[in-house]
């Protein structure tokens, strides 16, 4: 069984307060496209779209909404165009990860004073229904971290996204809000990040593993979970660690093409429906070695949810000393082996699944292997 580091207790000075995640903006090859994917296949539903036709003329944005959760879409209209370089160099994948702030320009100014890049200065986009006030910060890779201040404005989403009704309305699979997002950054970097997020941001290191807890016979990685004070933000970052073969991080950074989001954890309070809607629309999961399911109920003791459903949709288990939580990984999204997404319902566990970190990481490897990525 993995174990893990609780790092000695800081109290959180976050630089400036953080509601929540605000959305997150995915740049790829074609919005319309993908829009249709995450629609049909996660449930999500079409609400909002800026482009051309909006008064935009060199992208197009479909925002996709389920619980809290607030996914935008984005793509360039014609190839000389910062978008374009972005899918071409990574492939589909995690521009913007936002924050919902109280004062974009108070924050802004905190961060830069604490040695953030600029990605943008404070901006006021208008329209009928207020005003939004937006900045941005850089951070891992070509990501950044928008500011987003929403006290003045009481429209559908941002200024230029127009409210959008299809008749294509696939049923929500219960994805409630998102739990955690994950970054993958080269070797050496994790604790330059980790300092990062803590100098800048005021966040603070909520759990550690190392290369002996996160590790098979073949590859390795080290992590490092920060967490904003409230909790709301929670940002685990990952480094490959030396192994006799290419980890899941080395392959990563390979075909991305550098540091990005790896994958993005999306709570629910019923991961048996969820997952059983989710498989039936055509998401593929990772299935751990049978042998897990063998053990499992002598390693988590009792849980509400039956043992055999457990087992048939794939799910895995594993419990702190809060409770105990469920959590299933997709296959990557894209045929680049690069973002993917992990469902969690948590029944009072705050962790991160450590139990179940080596059957996850070999049914990664046996992934890689058949892509011959190993």
């Amino acid at each position: 069984m993995a174990t893990m580091t609780n790092p000695a207790p800081t109290e959180a000075h976050d630089t400036f307060p953080i509601n929540g995640t605000d959305y997150v903006e995915f740049w790829v090859g074609n919005a319309r496209q993908s829009a249709l994917y995450y629609r049909a296949a996660f449930g999500f539903q079409l609400t909002a779209y800026r482009g051309p036709e909006t008064g935009v003329r060199d992208r197009s944005s479909y925002l996709l909404t389920q619980g809290k959760i607030r996914f935008v879409l984005t793509t360039a209209i014609r190839p000389e165009n910062p978008i374009a370089e972005h899918v071409k160099r990574h492939g589909d994948g995690v521009r913007d990860l936002a924050f919902w702030v109280d004062d974009a320009r108070v924050a802004y100014a905190a961060a830069i004073e604490r040695g953030a890049q600029s990605a943008q200065e404070p901006t006021v986009m208008r329209d009928d229904d207020g005003e939004v006030v937006m900045a941005a910060i850089t951070t891992y890779g070509d990501t950044i971290h928008s500011l987003v201040e929403r006290r003045n404005y009481k429209g559908l989403f941002l200024p230029g996204f127009r409210d959008i009704r299809s008749p294509f309305m696939p049923e929500p699979v219960g994805l409630k809000y998102v739990d955690h997002c994950v970054g993958n950054v080269e070797l050496g970097k994790m604790n330059h990040w980790v300092e990062y997020y803590s100098r800048v941001l005021g966040f603070y290191n909520l759990l550690s593993f190392d290369d002996k807890d996160i590790s098979t016979e073949f590859t390795s990685l080290m992590s490092k979970v920060m967490s904003n004070g409230n909790g709301r933000i929670k940002f685990p970052i990952n480094e490959p660690a030396p192994g006799k073969k290419k980890s899941q991080i080395d392959e990563y950074l390979e075909f991305y093409g550098g540091p990005g989001v790896q994958h993005i954890a999306m709570a629910t309070d019923d991961i048996v429906a969820t997952v059983t809607a989710l498989k039936s629309r055509g998401v593929e999961f990772l299935q751990a070695p049978a042998s897990y399911y063998d053990e499992l109920a002598d390693r988590v003791g009792k849980i509400d949810e039956p043992m055999d459903v457990i087992r048939k949709l794939g799910v895995l288990v594993d419990r702190d000393d809060e409770g105990y939580l469920l959590q299933i990984f997709s296959k990557p999204v894209q045929d680049r082996p690069t973002l993917f997404y992990e469902i969690i319902q948590r029944k009072g566990a705050k962790s991160f699944g450590k139990g179940n970190f080596k059957a996850l990481f070999e049914a990664i490897e046996a992934e890689q292997a058949l892509r011959g990525n190993l």
